[in-house]
């Protein structure tokens, strides 16, 4: 018996509209002793067009002026409580690492907080909505109302019953006293949902999880299916992405556009994970690129994320799961040179070869990423590889 819910997911595998998605990187400045505007010329040189600020230094923020590059601020943790409690801290906050610059920096959109709903900060979960609303009201005296206001979550600490993605929901009771709320805030002013989303991390935590369903690999048996919707699944980020579709369908927001504010694949683990790999981790980031930039999409959402970003720029020592030792996710040494061989931008496929046919491919990804069809793919594929 079909729910409204479940119906829902099936008119959306309706939708047929494509478009590509924004491939952007995450940076935490003073991870490695070079000057902001150095990095900014690289990330421009690799044609990278979207930046998340981890910890966005006014200095940093002044460095992508007439970059032409969108940057995602995010507020720190420590300071949603002031955001909630006084609008005034919202202003000071605007008046350091927005006004000076906007709109010589491109600055789409801004996080109040990450990751806030985590065991460790759940007691700021009651403060994110106030937060959130008395920045968007310190944005609007200011007459800006192109910067969208939202907060990151992480799909392990929200999302319930995942597999198979039609059956997933938001957990109780954050999705009560908090997704809720928020959703609505979203999609009255056209903001977007933001989530950290690790396929390497529920891979690691699920041993029935073939790696090469987590890494993009075309196998016979690399597949899932959904009995629900009756979609196949080929990898494992498709399924996640769904899964929080599905959500927010149940919630009554399915329009809501998704942003992937993290993902990536560790390249080294001083832990038992032998997966983190440098062969694992540019696989992963291959098999990202290639299908965002494909122009297909998920079953549930045809045009896809809207952006995603690689967790990062550089090698941060401070990064660390429990129980897994500490772990490299750069996909840049300090030297500023690529760890990977993978491209951002279509023009940047054209500098790998493939001769004529690697050109018409090109040509194909540019034109047709927004009304790509199976055909068009298929042969897509065929040129290039």
């Amino acid at each position: 018996m079909l729910t409204f819910a479940s119906l829902s997911l099936l008119l959306l595998l309706l939708t047929t509209s494509t478009a590509c998605t924004t491939i952007g990187v995450s940076y935490s400045s003073g991870a490695i002793a070079t000057s902001p505007e150095h990095i900014a010329a690289v990330l421009r040189s690799h044609r990278i067009s979207a930046v998340r600020l981890q910890a966005p230094e006014p200095s940093v923020i002044r460095a992508f002026t007439y970059s032409n590059i969108s940057l995602l601020l995010e507020v720190p943790n420590h300071l949603i409580s002031a955001f909630a409690s006084n609008i005034s801290s919202a202003n000071l906050w605007l008046y350091t690492h927005v006004v000076p610059f906007y709109p010589r920096v491109r600055i789409s959109a801004i996080s109040v907080g990450s990751d806030t709903v985590s065991a460790s900060q759940v007691d700021l979960a009651d403060l994110l909505i106030p937060a959130i609303q008395n920045l968007k009201k310190s944005l609007d005296s200011l007459g800006i109302s192109d910067i969208s206001v939202s907060t990151t979550f992480s799909f392990i600490d929200i999302i319930s019953n995942a597999f198979p993605p039609s059956s997933a929901e938001f957990q109780e009771p954050i999705n009560r006293m908090l997704i809720r709320p928020l959703l609505q805030f979203l999609e009255e002013n056209n903001s977007s949902f933001f989530i950290n989303l690790y396929p390497y991390k529920v891979y690691t935590l699920n041993s029935e999880i073939p790696v090469g369903f987590a890494l993009f690999q075309d196998h016979p048996y690399n597949f899932r299916d959904d009995s629900v919707t009756g979609v196949r699944y080929r990898n494992l980020f498709d399924m996640m992405v769904d899964a929080v579709i599905a959500a927010m369908t149940v919630s009554g927001h399915e329009n809501i556009p998704l942003v992937v504010t993290e993902t990536g694949w560790p390249s080294y683990n001083s832990g038992n994970e032998p997966e983190a790999s440098h062969h694992y981790s540019e696989m992963y980031f291959q098999g990202l690129i290639t299908h965002l930039k494909s122009g297909l999409g998920t079953p549930l959402r045809k045009e896809g994320v809207a952006e995603a970003y690689l967790y990062e720029l550089f090698d941060n020592d401070t990064m660390q799961l429990s129980g897994s030792g500490m772990q490299n996710w750069g996909i840049m040494y300090p030297n500023l040179t690529m760890k990977y061989n993978i491209a951002f931008s279509s023009d940047s496929w054209r500098l790998h070869g493939g001769g004529f046919a690697g050109m018409i491919a090109v040509f194909s990804l540019s034109v047709n990423c927004h009304l790509v069809g199976q055909v068009e793919v298929s042969l897509l594929y065929k040129l290039q590889f």
